[in-house]
């Protein structure tokens, strides 16, 4: 993780504060920028978020996919937490903190909006930031590359039907064409030309072209997405001024799903016999989200000004302090994790 990365809540506070700023010192810039779309789309944005999606869709190999049987019950565990438990349990949190917990001291206008955007965040799994996190547990790089792989390929066609399913059962009314719009701009456009740039590297300059091509683009990336956050927290500032405490009770069920699905990934691995260095990569990946997709959607289908854009960026600010304790927790514990019967099986497995 670069120095950078590593600060990434410093930096993204410090957009809040910037964001904020600008957004009283010149309200005629954010409106203005706000009026740049199509079909819905904000262009500006539109470029920000492309240029952090594409950077980290060029690390995804998704010849990975025939690796998928190698590790196959860390395979199935993290897809249930991802696809079975997450968007569900965050759909639950939601509806009980902020619908019913916290209602009375959020802005009432958006507490479906708010919902909305927990619901968002958490209907996608993380594709780039978890190889850091897998690496930094000393994960199976061959495991993390395969199942992100697959992430990615399900999240192709899964996550408009799970967003607009848990929309429409938390009864908020579901943009069903800008939803569309949103997936094939954010996610099926993004992964094509990422594939196509990253077949085009390696034939012409195999392993080190696409290095070379992601030192040059990863910071892009992050001050992509620092620029789009102060471009948020600048139509968002009066709000947070009005309720400081807005961005700590979204933060309540963001951090409860986390540990909650983190340690769920991380039991059933135990208990299924996969190893550690597949566990807590399965742990990380069921754990984190994409929050740069997360955004992206909440802004087609709510608007810069919306309550769901600003619970999805406060997915942002708590994503690596989080995911760092995450990973402080599963190294810890590992003596414990292979003194259980799975440490048995794997070791009885690895041997046969």
């Amino acid at each position: 993780m670069s120095t950078f990365e590593r600060y990434l809540t410093l930096w993204v506070a410090v957009c809040i504060v910037v964001g904020v700023a600008a957004g009283h010192a010149a309200p005629g810039l954010f409106q203005a920028i706000g009026s740049v779309e199509v079909a819905k789309v904000n262009l500006p944005v539109a470029a920000l978020i492309w240029l952090m999606i594409v950077p980290m869709l060029l690390k995804i190999d998704f010849t990975a996919l025939a690796q998928v049987g190698r590790h196959w019950r860390g395979i199935g565990v993290t897809l249930f937490v991802n696809w079975a438990v997450k968007p569900f349990s965050m759909a639950a949190l939601a509806w009980l903190f902020v619908g019913h917990l916290f209602r009375p001291y959020l802005p009432a206008d958006q507490i479906d909006s708010y919902v909305a955007g927990l619901i968002i965040l958490a209907a996608a799994p993380c594709t780039a930031m978890v190889f850091v996190w897998s690496n930094l547990t000393r994960g199976e790089p061959a495991f993390t590359l395969s199942q992100v792989a697959l992430n990615d390929a399900i999240m192709i066609v899964a996550f408009a039907p799970i967003v607009g399913l848990m929309l429409g059962l938390s009864s908020i009314s579901v943009p069903w064409a800008t939803l569309a719009i949103s997936v094939a701009l954010y996610i099926v456009v993004p992964v094509i030309a990422a594939q196509a740039i990253r077949s085009a590297l390696f034939a012409s300059g195999g392993q080190a072209a696409l290095d070379k091509l992601l030192g040059t683009l990863q910071p892009v990336s992050l001050v992509a997405l620092l620029a789009t956050l102060v471009l948020l927290f600048g139509f968002q500032g009066e709000q947070i001024i009005a309720q400081p405490t807005v961005i700590a009770m979204l933060a309540v069920p963001i951090l409860i799903q986390v540990y909650a699905n983190a340690g769920l990934a991380y039991l059933l691995n135990r208990l299924t016999g996969e190893e550690h260095c597949v566990a807590g990569p399965s742990a990380l990946i069921g754990a984190s989200n994409f929050f740069e997709l997360a955004v992206a959607a909440a802004i087609s289908l709510f608007g810069f000004r919306s309550g769901a854009a600003l619970a999805t960026v406060v997915g942002v600010l708590i994503e690596v302090p989080v995911m760092l304790s995450v990973v402080w927790i599963v190294n810890r514990s590992r003596g414990w994790y292979e003194r259980g019967g799975a440490g048995a099986v794997a070791r009885r497995d690895r041997h046969a």
